[in-house]
């Protein structure tokens, strides 16, 4: 009977042991899993390199857009403290062989269309061909606050001579405000 009450001693000492260090483990664990998150510091978009070709006045054009993060651009903060890097765009046109445009953009191509504010916690997010119109090749360029839904759209128009002219965008209202009867 006294060797099954010690048998029985020694489990639940062994069990309480390997319950209160396991307990332990799951809080370093966490802790370790909090440092790195803090630590890991700077969010990037990915780098993105997309080719179109369009026909324009008669004739064909190549279009690359490429994006890259730069961090030799101003680090954007967002009001949660998270820290992303800006990016950099290199827009590349050609026709029959000849370059019409070779421009690299950041956001700061577009503070004249931006309110200095949202320049400030903003990045450039992309620039995408769009379509072309008797006016010129015409992309679409957005500034935005990082992993957002909250931007600001820019068109650019883009003559057969490779000049290139801005302009703000206006949101269309998605939803009537008096919709739901």
């Amino acid at each position: 009977m006294k060797n099954i009450v010690y048998i029985l001693v020694c489990a639940s000492v062994v069990f309480f042991t390997a319950c209160s260090s396991q307990d332990k483990n799951k809080k370093d664990g966490l802790l370790l899993m909090q440092d790195s998150t803090e630590f890991a510091g700077l969010q990037r978009m990915q780098v993105s390199d997309v080719k179109t070709s369009f026909r324009y006045k008669g004739k064909e054009y190549q279009s690359s857009v490429v994006r890259r993060p730069d961090e030799s651009l101003p680090i954007v903060k967002n009001e949660q403290g998270e820290k992303f890097v800006d990016n950099r765009i290199t827009l590349h046109i050609t026709c029959d062989g000849k370059q019409v445009v070779d421009k690299v953009f950041t956001k700061d191509n577009f503070a004249s269309l931006v309110d200095a504010k949202f320049m400030k916690y903003s990045i450039l997010e992309g620039l995408v061909y769009d379509k072309t119109t008797p006016q010129g090749i015409i992309y679409a360029a957005s500034v935005c606050y990082p992993q957002s839904d909250l931007y600001v759209p820019i068109r650019l128009t883009i003559t057969a001579d490779g000049k290139i002219s801005m302009a703000k965008e206006e949101l269309l209202e998605e939803y009537q405000t008096n919709s739901i009867d």
